[in-house]
């Protein structure tokens, strides 16, 4: 594979560029990125930005919230294919009439969720933020969630609030099993156990530490001597290890064990350092949203920053 590093340097500053790359993608697109995070991170970085062209190193959704923030900038994604299971789950049409069926409740919906789904809530949050956000409901107000029902569970049992959620799942994190990582904790009982809150209630049920990918993070930069059995994607060990070189990390066996024996989303890995190179070079393939979908699936992202 040609050596693309200092190829993607010099586009950067050609275009007046900027990469923006979410946790989960490999070492090699994460060693070219200017700024690494999760999906709140990344939508505060396409934010705060005062590049020409940002290109988002993630899924398809996270792009388009780039774009969203930037509406009059070129905002690229290495490729269109990366979709996101959650997005998959949640049909437009289908998703209205889960609203529909449960009037004048607060429509809260995760970030991961497609355009029209973001259109049609009152406000969007990220796993970083949405305990926050949904305490600062009045507690009169009922709520729905969606997509993701294990994080919205979660949530419930966080806050104590009524939510009713939508039937969707993060493949990636629904694949991890109690009774593996269990086993796994026995292996090494000085282990602490991280998962995300995307994951089931079983593997939250054994685990010591549950929070976002970025919370996670923090966490073992602050016991940066520890040995971690890690339950979210695998591609967060890049950057944990990099916080915590002494640290002892190992990704949690899902259900099926793989080769890795870990959990990969292959939404994620279709990006390449060549197809981020390419991205760059033709300022091909863009992020392009029609204007009135772009102004209201607009709104609760600025809201959900406006109540930060």
């Amino acid at each position: 594979m040609p050596d693309y590093k200092d190829r993607i340097a010099d586009l950067k500053k050609r275009q007046n560029a900027v990469i923006l790359a979410h946790y989960y993608q490999d070492a090699e697109i994460q060693s070219v990125a200017d700024w690494i995070g999760d999906s709140l991170q990344l939508a505060s970085k396409a934010q705060e930005s005062h590049a020409d062209v940002i290109l988002i190193a993630g899924v398809r959704f996270m792009a388009e919230t780039a774009k969203l923030l930037n509406p009059h900038k070129i905002v690229l994604a290495p490729t269109l294919d990366a979709s996101c299971s959650l997005v998959e789950q949640s049909p437009p049409e289908e998703y209205q009439r889960f609203i529909s069926d449960h009037p004048d409740h607060e429509v809260v919906s995760y970030i991961n969720s497609s355009l029209e789904v973001k259109a049609m809530s009152d406000i969007v949050c990220t796993s970083s933020n949405a305990e926050d956000i949904i305490r600062r409901i009045p507690k009169e107000r009922s709520i729905l969630f969606g997509p993701d029902k294990n994080l919205g569970r979660w949530l419930a049992e966080r806050t104590g609030r009524n939510i009713i959620t939508w039937n969707g799942q993060c493949d990636v994190h629904d694949a991890f099993d109690a009774v593996q990582i269990s086993r796994a904790k026995e292996l090494d009982p000085t282990a602490v156990v991280l998962a995300h809150p995307e994951c089931a209630k079983s593997v939250l049920g054994v685990s010591d530490v549950i929070g976002s990918t970025s919370q996670l993070l923090r966490y073992v930069a602050e016991h940066s001597q520890g040995r971690f059995i890690v339950a979210t994607e695998v591609g967060i060990l890049i950057e944990m290890q990099r916080a915590a070189p002494t640290a002892n990390l190992t990704p949690a066996p899902p259900k099926h064990i793989t080769e890795c024996a870990c959990s990969e989303c292959p939404h994620m890995k279709r990006n390449t350092l060549d197809l981020v190179y390419q991205a760059l070079e033709s300022l091909q393939p863009r992020i392009d949203i029609e204007q009135g979908l772009l102004e209201r699936a607009r709104a609760p992202i600025l809201r959900m920053f406006a109540e930060q």
